[in-house]
């Protein structure tokens, strides 16, 4: 038996080490040249918010990060510039909502899954009374976010002095544990909500398409939910679904838009294009790049991150007063 174990130990370690160096060979076959990417993208000072950037939803792609807004909003968040899909998330979620007029003081925002992300100080920053949620203590460790420090434990984990000062971050920023697949009742009124890269972990497609589509109740009519998840690039029908990180497909989107729009909703059609630029072509493989990072390989699927924009519907006028001719 000894003999027998050693041989698979042995099998298995070789297996991985031929793994290993498949993935190096490809990384090195498909990685674009440094000089595309290197030091990028380009950091426009003189940039500010854009006008009209995300008329309709759409996928991260590499000509967004050549962008002044971009440059404005990694500026505002204090993030350095790299070409990753999660620093896209970020800016595709502050510039939706910058556009629609929302991010100003006397708006109240709801952020779902936040972990440690800079949006909730972002927003704090310029007036907007958030709150900001995430799992509660048993339900990290179950996830693993506590031990990846992905999760923020309580409101001054979501603290950054250099994005929002402590005194403004205090007034207005409150912390809730939040299961998104039972959000609580009283968490309403909200002018917007939003959750960047989190609904993919809640166990199936259908359980992200149905947070959504709760998110939506937890809106004043006309309010807006803007969300980043997922995207498979590589197919409309095999994916990956009731597991950790599940892919959302085309198909799925196109579903929950009837879906919403037979309630009353709209959701912003979704540009498809994955881009055609060098950093667009180039699939990073496990382990992941911290740059350039925009298209990823998960479970033997090319996916990439894709930003959905939603207005609650509004409410009826009822009984309204009829006018004399």
């Amino acid at each position: 038996m000894p003999d027998r174990v050693s041989a698979l130990e042995r099998a298995v370690r070789e297996i991985t080490e031929i793994q290993k160096a498949h993935r190096l060979v490809l990384d090195q076959a498909n990685r674009p040249d440094t000089a595309l990417w290197l030091a990028q993208p380009p950091l426009l000072a003189s940039g500010g918010p854009g006008v009209g950037v995300f008329a309709e939803g759409a996928l991260c792609r590499q000509q967004s990060f050549e962008q002044p807004y971009f440059s404005y909003w990694a500026m505002r968040l204090n993030e350095g510039l790299r070409y990753h899909r999660k620093l896209w998330e970020f800016v595709f979620i502050a510039q939706a909502l910058w556009e629609r007029g929302l991010c100003s003081p006397g708006r109240r925002g709801l952020g779902f899954g936040v972990g440690r992300e800079r949006l909730t100080a972002l927003f704090a920053s310029m007036g907007v009374a958030v709150t900001a949620t995430d799992l509660a203590s048993d339900g990290r460790v179950e996830a693993g976010w506590e031990a990846t420090r992905q999760h923020a434990g309580g409101k001054d984990g979501l603290r950054y002095p250099d994005v929002c000062p402590d005194d403004v971050f205090d007034r207005n920023v409150e912390y809730r544990p939040c299961d998104m697949n039972a959000v609580a009742a009283d968490l309403v009124g909200y002018d917007f909500c939003w959750s960047a890269c989190a609904l993919e972990h809640l166990g199936s497609i259908e359980k992200g398409l149905a947070f959504i589509e709760r998110s939506l109740d937890c809106l004043v009519p006309g309010g807006w939910a803007v969300h980043t998840t997922e995207f498979n690039v590589s197919s409309n029908d095999a994916t990956v679904d009731h597991e950790g990180t599940v892919l959302f497909r085309r198909r799925d989107i196109e579903a929950l838009t009837e879906r919403l729009q037979r309630q009353g909703h709209t959701v912003l059609k979704i540009d498809w294009s994955s881009g055609d630029q060098p950093l667009d072509q180039y699939l990073d493989l496990p382990p992941y790049r911290d740059d350039p990072h925009l298209k990823v390989s998960i479970a033997g699927y090319a996916t990439t991150s894709i930003g959905l924009i939603v207005r609650k519907g509004m409410r009826p006028a009822l009984d309204a007063p009829t006018v004399a001719s």
